[in-house]
Order: C-alpha cells, then structure tokens, then sequence
C-alpha cells in the first residue's frame, strides 16, 4: 500500500510517499527506513522508487519524500542546502517515530549519491538512526568537486565561475544560477536517469554548501550502529574514493561493497547482486 503523507521539516512542509506492506497485522510493529534522493530530484526518481518498493515487498515499511526546495515540498525551488537537508531526514525520522505502525528502534536510512552523503552525515549527528545505507555518495565535497572536475582546465573554469558568482554576490547581493551539469559532470548517456522535474539549475549557495559538507567527519560516530557503503567500483559520476575514504574513517560494524557491472544509479538499475546485498544486510542489521 501507498500512502502519500506530508511532515514538519524547521516549519516546512514536505510531501512523501509512505509504503506499507500489505501483510501488517493490527498492532504490528515494523522497522522502517528512508529512501533518499539525489541532487536536485524528489521522490519520483526510479532511484527511489525501486529500492522503496523493495523494501516494501520485504516486509518494510518505506518512506520516500522531496526534499525542503524539490518536488512537491514547501521551501525556495533549487536552494539545496546540504545541512538542511539532514535536518529534513531527521524530521523524517520523528514522522516515522510518530507512525503507529513504525518500530522507532528501528528505524534505517538509504540514500542515492547526494542522499547518501545526507544519509551518512544524518546517521552521525542523530542517535535514532539505527542503520546507514549509502549508494555512491560522497564524503568530502571539495575534494569530491576536485575529481570531477579533473579534465585539463575543468578545475580553473570550475572555481572561476564560483569566484565570479561570489563577487558579483558582494557587489549586487544577487546569487548567480549555475547549470547541473557544470557542477556534477554527467555522461550524457546517463543522463535519462535523473528523474522528471529534476532541478536543472541551482544557486551558488548551494555549490558552496556541497563544497564545505563533509560527511567523512561525523562518519565515526555511527558505530556501534551498522553502515553499509555500496559503489559501482568504476563509478562515472562520483568516484569511487570517495566511499573507500568513508569506510577508513567509519567504526565497526561498517560493510564496503565495490560492485562490477553497475554505474551510479545502480539503485535504479535492479542488478540481483546489489538486491541481495541489501535485503541480507538489512535482515542481519534491522532483524527482519
């Protein structure tokens, strides 16, 4: 079953889509978790959509929402800010906490690219997370930003845009529009895969928020609750490093899978190996 519901985010309202299995007996309690979704797209990614209903036909219960600024929910349209997103995933969170028929124990997070590295950093900073599921995000925005942009002159025609939006920002107070592909790189046979009403253009505050974000910080505070780090091991979007750094800095009990075969949106891709991977994860860590 599908349940479209909307919470409370610092007053904003967000709108998701709550899945419930169709199995729950009165008074049953399951565990839960979040799908989040990546840079500048909502709740309508295929990224989201299939692990979601995966994890509906295992027996979870799955939330999958937009983000303050995307999709259907309130806030200024593109203004991504990175931290406040992890203050969406923890209102999330307290809406899931708040369900009657949601162990608040057990509560999960997974999130794809950008909603990984919020899916890590939120796992960090609030002790109701009971696991981490992370799909090629990114622990480091700058240096993240430094690999993408390594072509000869990518990098100075990269920081140069920045540096003109931020004069121009003290001299006009205006914030200049950057296209998504000027900052997150993607190979243009990929790009069918972002969702429909993918933001497609973004202000410069929010270049600058990914630049200072930095998941690989708080990464260590999970344990002893479980992280799951999964990327492709030849990813053309994020590099690889980045998951490989996180699960240097992370605690036990912490997983890395670097899987063959699939690119960065290997959430929506249906490959059985990374299904398998997650469904026996998630029944070791979340007992169900």
């Amino acid at each position: 079953m599908e349940e479209r519901v909307t919470f409370e985010s610092q007053g904003l309202k967000l709108s998701g889509i709550l899945h419930i299995p169709d199995d729950m007996k009165p008074g049953e309690k399951r565990p839960a978790c979040l799908v989040l979704h990546g840079f500048g797209s909502n709740k309508g990614s295929k990224a989201v959509i299939s692990p979601a209903k995966l994890l509906e036909s295992w027996g979870y219960i799955a939330l999958r929402f937009d983000m303050r600024g995307c999709g259907d929910s309130e806030g200024p349209r593109a203004h991504i800010i990175c931290l406040e997103q992890v203050e969406d995933t923890k209102g999330a969170v307290t809406y899931l906490q708040s369900r009657p028929e949601v162990d608040p124990t057990r509560i999960a997070t997974a999130g794809h690219s950008f909603g990984a590295a919020v899916s890590v950093y939120a796992g960090g900073v609030d002790k109701r997370i009971a696991a981490v599921i992370s799909s090629g995000g990114w622990g480091d925005g700058y240096t993240k930003f430094q690999l993408q942009h390594s072509k000869p002159g990518a990098w100075e025609k990269f920081t140069g845009t920045l540096e003109r939006g931020k004069k121009l920002r003290a001299e006009t107070g205006e914030s200049i529009k950057i296209p998504r592909y000027d900052i997150v790189p993607i190979p243009e046979g990929m790009r069918g895969n972002l969702a429909p009403g993918s933001i497609m253009e973004f202000p410069l505050e929010t270049v600058e928020s990914m630049m200072a974000f930095r998941a690989n910080d708080v990464v260590g505070n999970i344990t002893p609750r479980p992280l799951m780090l999964l990327h492709a091991s030849t990813d053309s979007v994020t590099p690889t490093e980045q998951s490989i750094v996180m699960f240097q800095k992370a605690g036990m009990p912490a997983d890395l899978h670097l899987i063959a075969d699939v690119d960065h949106f290997m959430f929506a891709e249906g490959n059985p190996m990374v299904t398998d991977i997650v469904r026996t994860w998630l029944k070791k860590r979340l007992g169900h």
